[in-house]
């Protein structure tokens, strides 16, 4: 199927895995994860470039297993030119469904066969639902079949943005309205942030970039969306709430920091928030200790978008404890 066939979404479609109206398969129970695989095991996966770090498989594959659900979540390595091919590939394979991340959540908006109100909203895809055609030509997810249907689709969703407020104010007791932040980044991540912090409120908003013209780019659709955030691709002058770090940068060791130390001082700032959980302390976060800063990293934000993307698969409340504990023990010890 073309995928600009499919670029549309309805009001019946939006969300078509939690809609109660429509009811759920029955899903025979798996006890533990320890059996073997089956020819009835199905499959979900995380694609990024890199991805080895990943902590999604430990933490999907315990909320998944608490579901007594028989899948099984990986991690693959895919190049951005290869992204199209690997979905379309998944989908000929009768995934569940998959996640993306760095550098692939933009790439996605053009690659899927639709997009969800969410992904629309915030401009990129981390999520995708695969989905069959019944005979009544509903599209349902694609566990509910017994048998591969004949037209799947990809419907892409973003989980990220609610991912990132919940983490915030869980892990830093920020809530954003009338506040002020930097945020260092405007890719995939970052853009999905700032329009976020900008929906939830954010008084000021400084969006500093390596190449300026996305960050410009970015400025004026805020501009435009929510006039009444004061934006800029600036960094700030005064004191501030928060900096959000963005970017890929303190995944690799040797890598740069994202924030230039001499256009803004930390000690500037009340607290500090690295999207990157592997490693669990960055360059960055030890800089935030030093300054006295409240700090965290992105592990917040990775729980709150799985289980979200796991309610999209099974249309079941996700189990956020098991998927917590996993996450923590994966972190700890890799």
């Amino acid at each position: 199927m073309d995928g600009a066939y499919w670029k549309t979404v309805g009001p019946t479609s939006r969300h078509s895995a939690l809609d109660p109206s429509l009811g759920h398969r029955y899903i025979a129970p798996v006890s533990n994860h320890s059996l073997p695989l089956s020819a009835s095991t199905r499959l979900c996966a995380v694609y990024g470039f890199p991805v080895r770090h990943s902590a999604s498989p430990a933490m999907q594959n315990a909320g998944i297993a608490t579901l007594g659900l028989d899948w099984r979540y990986t991690a693959a390595e895919v190049r951005p030119e290869q992204l199209k091919e690997a979905i379309n590939g998944a989908r000929a394979m009768h995934y569940i469904g998959l996640n993306l991340t760095v550098p692939h959540k933009l790439l996605a908006m053009d690659m899927v066969d639709i997009l969800d109100e969410s992904s629309q909203e915030w401009g990129a895809v981390n999520t995708i639902l695969f989905e069959g055609q019944r005979d009544d030509n509903q599209w349902r997810p694609i566990h509910e079949f017994d048998c591969a249907p004949q037209n799947i689709r990809s419907h892409g969703f973003n989980t990220d943005a609610d991912g990132i407020t919940q983490s915030l104010r869980e892990d830093l007791g920020i809530e954003v309205r009338g506040e002020s932040i930097l945020l260092l980044g405007a890719g995939g991540a970052g853009r999905v942030a700032a329009l976020k912090l900008a929906a939830t409120g954010v008084k000021d908003l400084s969006i500093i970039n390596r190449t300026t013209s996305k960050a410009e780019a970015l400025v004026a659709e805020i501009q435009q969306r929510f006039p009444a955030v004061n934006v800029s691709v600036n960094y700030p002058s005064s004191e501030i709430d928060l900096v959000i770090n963005a970017t890929s940068l303190g995944l690799r060791d040797k890598d740069p920091s994202p924030l230039d130390p001499q256009a803004f001082c930390l000690k500037k700032s009340r607290a500090v928030y690295d999207m990157i959980y592997q490693p669990n302390q960055t360059p960055l976060l030890t800089a935030a200790k030093e300054a006295g800063c409240k700090y965290a990293n992105g592990l917040g934000m990775l729980l709150h978008q799985g289980a979200k993307s796991l309610e999209i698969w099974s249309g079941q409340s996700a189990p956020l404890e098991s998927m917590r504990e996993a996450l923590k023990k994966a972190i700890n010890h890799g």
